[in-house]
């Protein structure tokens, strides 16, 4: 069976380094799935969730706020401006800060403040879809989303 190295890495660390079957990610325009011997590619992401398939069949879950993908035939790299494994993502803390972020939005009435606080929005509803759907495919969870 063919693998690919996988490296995730933020600003602050190496969050996964390892051979996996397959990874899917969230591309600009999409999901994008990466298998052993792509074709080279250099895209942006958006926020969401890696999901790196490893060798033995389990999911290695990753929510990222954005950044770079480089794909070589056998490597594929994601420099994501954050990087945060699924199963230490906090729900409650992302509800609160989307509330806050909500609240600042009613009261923006410059053009660049609305936009920066719109990308905030963005970034928590796509966080916060990151730790429900990981909630839901843990054993024991409502259902398995994939």
């Amino acid at each position: 069976m063919a693998t690919i190295h996988v490296d995730v890495v933020s600003a602050e660390e190496l969050i996964f380094s390892g051979q996996a079957e397959f990874v899917v990610l969230p591309g600009e325009d999409g999901e994008l799935g990466v298998y052993p011997r792509h074709v080279p590619l250099i895209t942006r992401i958006k926020p969401g969730v890696v999901r790196i398939h490893t060798i033995g069949g389990t999911d290695e879950r990753i929510f990222v706020a954005g950044g770079i993908l480089e794909v070589q035939p056998t490597i594929v790299t994601v420099l994501a401006d954050t990087a945060i494994r699924a199963k230490d993502l906090d729900e409650a803390k992302a509800i609160e800060a989307l509330k806050r972020a909500e609240e600042i939005h009613r009261a923006a009435l410059d053009k660049l403040d609305i936009a920066k606080v719109e990308a905030e929005i963005a970034l928590l509803t796509a966080q916060l879809a990151a730790v429900r759907n990981y909630k839901a495919s843990a054993p024991g969870g409502a259902g398995s989303i994939r």
